[in-house]
């Protein structure tokens, strides 16, 4: 359980309607199986001792004997498992009968559960059999043992207490108040679901989005384990349709009409540090709840789970063009805005023919047309110099053709070269200071010319060169507004495809894929043989690798450690384990020391859930020391 992965499972047994000998059989022998595979929580369905559908039979007392005699010996089955298991049973108390989830661990019953919500509408009429669950938990006395009984039972693990379980009953999850709410604000961190949801036209969707949503809107992990093949089809068909959810999203989902189990691992430690930034996520004031040590035994968890290797970007062509076209709509909205404020006559945007002012330029012009501004008053900047390919060049200046923007053209070599002689700076010497004065040489001339036409300054910058600081402070750094503040890198090359694959100019399209294939390059050092001779990716390392740092980092909060060791499992076959060592090692180091630049960053749209603005989600001292998370990283290098 290293790092927060907790093993879990939904498990859904073969099962004979009111043949609790063997449902007893098929239950034990999952829980073989999932406590073999490594699972710590594990689900089963609602009333699976019994089955779910045994209607008018819920009232004979041999069933319910049976049920409970067969709940003890399944308990028993549990001794020297280390595992919470949760099993679905009609239990008798007090006169009445309840739909209960029973929490087993190492040969006890620690809880049940009850249901609170019982459906009594449609094919439903669970009021007929049960009664509803007390509206609070208490002790009662079960087969001679003290118990828990009641909603909202907190399962606590001894060995990691950060590891809280609490169950609901399927309807419970459909109600407008989920007992599962009350249980998520006093520590639950993983709810399990015994569920008999049976399958209808589109209910399927239905019943996804809903784990999803309370997932999401818990910010926890959620296992749901729905009845399937063997319960009775007189009326009705169950499908076996389980889910295992994390925060919003679909960890593992079972093939429907398919009895068997479904494993993935929940990362509690996301989920705590989500809750801890999420303000409105409200923890009870004073604790309620009933709290019931489990025993478990802390060890490695194998990941089965996979994470993204490109997580800003969707990996469906779909999913990805609409998310292409919500990002475009944003930064041209919000450059719209600051033009109008600003009482802005023109646009300035420097252009080299690389992705980040290529990126710039569309958003310009797609936030002109919003306006109803003229593209001619877009003034495109190239400022060639020691390092520009002609490439880059002709590619920057066909694609301001194209768009209608008005090209300029101010060759800075002369100016750099006076600077050099001001300063007393040989120009052989091609240190920092050759390269960053150049940076700053077409800064100034963006901020005069703007000046000249009435307008501003729009930047270029991207969100993956202001995680690394790989930008020249009071060079590219600086603008008037920055609308690739938030796009990654990686997202930036994928806006850019889009733009050219649903553009209707053959020229601009065939233009942008060449910008789309030259190489990341600030072009600051001299060509060789008329090639780009300085590649960023050679220097700073690969942008996909450092977009999945800084996703990981910044977004869950997931310290160094743990960074590589999922990098290692989505980048594998493509990076070995030294190279990810070396540049996450790079990406921390340059992260902490160049803070300074993000203290300072102009204003720019917010365009997902991870941004770098000083004013909004990231707010960090400038002289923070990255000591720790450095050591970190080499521990779990050594391991």
């Amino acid at each position: 359980m290293r790092h927060g992965f907790v093993k879990v499972a939904a498990a859904t047994p073969d099962i004979r309607v009111a043949d609790v000998t063997y449902n007893t059989e098929k239950i034990c022998g999952l829980i073989d199986e999932t406590v073999k595979e490594g699972a710590k929580v594990v689900a089963f369905p609602e009333l699976c001792v019994t089955g779910y559908t045994c209607g008018d039979l819920f009232t004979q007392e041999v069933l319910l004997q049976e049920a409970r005699a067969a709940l003890h010996k399944i308990a028993s089955h549990t001794k020297g498992k280390d595992a919470l298991i949760f099993v679905g049973v009609p239990v008798a108390v007090e006169g009445k009968l309840y739909n209960v989830a029973a929490a087993l661990n190492q040969g006890k019953i620690l809880g049940l559960t009850t249901k609170s919500f019982l459906p009594n509408y449609g094919e439903f009429y669970e009021m007929r059999q049960f009664t509803e669950g007390p509206s609070v938990a208490r002790e009662i006395l079960f087969d001679g043992e003290k118990m828990p009984f009641g909603p909202q039972l907190l399962f606590v693990a001894d060995s990691m207490e950060s590891l809280v379980v609490s169950a609901e009953i399927c309807e419970d999850a459909w109600s407008s108040v989920p007992p599962s709410i009350e249980a998520a604000r006093e520590g639950a961190v993983i709810i399990a679901n015994c569920s008999a949801s049976d399958e209808t036209v589109g209910k399927s969707t239905y019943r996804r989005n809903l784990i999803e949503g309370q997932s999401a809107r818990l910010i926890c992990g959620y296992l749901y384990a729905n009845a399937g093949e063997g319960e009775s089809t007189t009326d009705l068909v169950f499908g076996g349709h389980n889910l295992i959810a994390e925060n919003g999203s679909v960890l593992k989902e079972g093939r429907r009409f398919e009895n068997g189990v479904i494993y993935t691992e929940i990362d509690i430690k996301r989920l705590l540090g989500e809750r801890r930034k999420n303000t409105t996520f409200q923890t009870a004031k004073e604790p309620k709840l009933i709290r019931v040590p489990f025993t478990i035994c802390k060890e490695e968890t194998a990941l089965t789970r996979t994470f993204p290797s490109r997580p800003f970007v969707p990996e469906e062509e779909g999913e990805r063009a609409r998310r292409c076209e919500e990002i475009l709509m944003i930064q041209a909205m919000g450059l719209k805005k600051r033009i109008s404020h600003a009482r802005a006559k023109s646009a300035v945007v420097g252009i080299s023919g690389g992705l980040d002012s290529t990126l710039a330029l569309l958003v310009t012009a797609k936030a002109f047309d919003a306006l109803g501004m003229e593209r001619k008053d877009i003034v495109a900047v190239t400022m060639p110099c020691f390092g520009t390919t002609d490439r880059t060049y002709q590619n920057a200046c066909k694609m301001s053709r194209k768009l209608g923007a008005t090209l300029r053209e101010i060759p800075i070599g002369a100016s750099v070269e006076q600077h050099f002689k001001d300063i007393g700076h040989d120009l052989d010497d091609h240190s920092v200071t050759y390269e960053n004065s150049q940076a700053r040489e077409r800064t100034q001339v963006l901020m005069d010319v703007a000046n000249q036409a009435g307008g501003i300054v729009i930047g270029t910058g991207d969100m993956s060169e202001l995680a690394l600081g790989w930008a020249t402070y009071n060079g590219d750094h600086m603008s008037m507004y920055g609308v690739n503040a938030s796009v990654p890198k990686t997202l930036v090359r994928h806006l850019v495809h889009y733009y050219a694959d649903s553009c209707e100019d053959a020229e601009l399209k065939a233009v942008l894929y060449d910008v789309l294939d030259t190489p990341v390059s600030p072009e600051l050092l001299p060509p060789k043989d008329g090639e780009i001779a300085q590649k960023t990716e050679d220097l700073v390392g690969p942008y996909e690798l450092h977009d999945f740092f800084l996703y990981y980092l910044l977004r869950f909060g997931y310290e160094p450690g743990k960074i590589y060791r999922i990098a290692k499992r989505s980048f594998e076959g493509e990076y070995d384990e030294e190279t990810i060592y070396k540049w996450l090692h790079t990406f921390c180091r340059r992260f902490f020391t160049q803070q300074f630049k993000r203290s300072c960053l102009p204003d720019g749209p917010k365009v997902g859930t991870v941004a770098l603005s000083p004013r909004g989600d990231w707010r960090m001292p400038s002289d923070a020391c990255s000591d720790v998370w450095l050591e970190e990283l080499e521990k779990e290098r050594k391991k």
